[in-house]
């Protein structure tokens, strides 16, 4: 098709606002395709079966201990406050043979700057304590292996049936898994592709409980839990995932949750907030995504008021935009057909 070098401009304009907002579109989708992702997959094939958890010890006698018996803890100082020493003392009471490790702020940055240095600098460097102790979680199971407990979580029953399994996570609400119990040997592949992710994921996500959550947090920790699924030797290498119902929901769980989070701040209550009105904010974001269309459609429109051949398309967007919802793809076919009629008119002149 041949066209006048106006009439290839104001082409090109056009294709290039599509190309934008097509772009945009698919930049939005690539950002948040792992949190997406989340939504599909529950663990299900991976989940421990709670008659694997509650059958006798003599049906496990021939399934070794896998995970060292070492029970980690963090805090930033070696005195913990009263609200958590029920459910700290409960772990060690009910597990003399383990070994217990509580890891202050002055020992979980000793540590890292002696075992891995390359990570001082994104260590020290994070805005919120709670990152630290997130972090420093990852990097001792992989070096020691054990099991991590945060304080507010107490001890219901003896941990021994979760050490047969190389590593486990338990499952969160509404998708994902969550760090506040995790058990691994050492150098677990899993782990170790965490604590390489650690520096890609450190941004400023503007509210911190959101920064948190995916910098070293829950959903950061189930991201990467997702594309192990995917891409890493998870065959192999499995991670099991405790079920809600045998993490803490039932007589015999393993676990007792306390009074804890104590790093919440207010915009952690907003965003609580949105997951229990997520129904609203869906019907909201429909209309917001509504809006952008209709923003993108009058400015299509105003791109066609400056193309002579789609003199019939104004029928589309008549004045500035008053009447948006009386255009129909009918019209819209019959204006591209007339147009295209126009162009074949156009390149026969020129070839005459």
């Amino acid at each position: 098709m041949i066209c006048s070098s106006k009439t290839c401009i104001r082409s090109r304009r056009l294709l290039i606002f599509l190309a934008v907002n097509w772009l945009i579109v698919l930049f939005m989708l690539h950002r948040a395709f792992p949190l997406i992702q989340l939504l599909v997959e529950n663990g299900t094939a991976d989940t421990i079966s709670h008659a694997a958890l509650t059958a006798s010890s003599a049906g496990l006698a021939d399934q070794s201990e896998l995970i060292p018996k070492i029970i980690h803890q963090t805090y930033k100082s070696d005195t913990i406050p009263s609200r958590w020493l029920d459910a700290r003392n409960s772990c060690i009471d009910m597990h003399p043979d383990y070994e217990y490790m509580l890891w202050t702020d002055k020992k979980a940055r000793a540590f890292i700057a002696t075992k891995y240095p390359w990570f001082l600098d994104s260590f020290d460097g994070y805005r919120n304590a709670i990152q630290r102790a997130d972090a420093i979680r990852y990097f001792i199971l992989v070096y020691y292996g054990g099991i991590y407990i945060d304080l507010d979580d107490g001890c219901n029953r003896r941990l021994d049936k979760l050490l047969i399994y190389p590593a486990w996570v338990r499952r969160t609400t509404p998708t994902g898994i969550s760090n506040d119990v995790i058990g691994s040997i050492p150098q677990h592949p899993f782990f170790l592709q965490v604590i390489e992710a650690l520096k890609p994921y450190d941004r400023n996500w503007i509210l911190p409980y959101v920064t948190i959550m995916y910098t070293t947090g829950p959903l950061f920790l189930s991201v990467i839990w997702r594309q192990y699924t995917l891409h890493g030797p998870s065959r192999t290498w499995p991670v099991r995932i405790l079920s809600l119902e045998d993490y803490g929901l039932h007589r015999n769980s393993f676990f007792t949750q306390y009074n804890g989070s104590s790093w919440h701040g207010g915009d952690a209550s907003v965003i609580f907030w949105m997951g229990r009105h997520w129904l609203f904010l869906t019907f909201c974001g429909v209309i917001v995504g509504a809006l952008v269309i209709l923003f993108n459609w009058w400015m299509y429109c105003q791109l066609i008021a400056w193309y002579p051949r789609f003199h019939l398309c104004h029928s589309l967007c008549p004045g500035p935009f008053r009447h948006p919802f009386q255009s129909t793809w009918g019209k819209l076919l019959k204006c591209v057909s007339k147009a295209k009629l126009t162009d074949d008119e156009e390149a026969e002149s020129v070839t005459e």
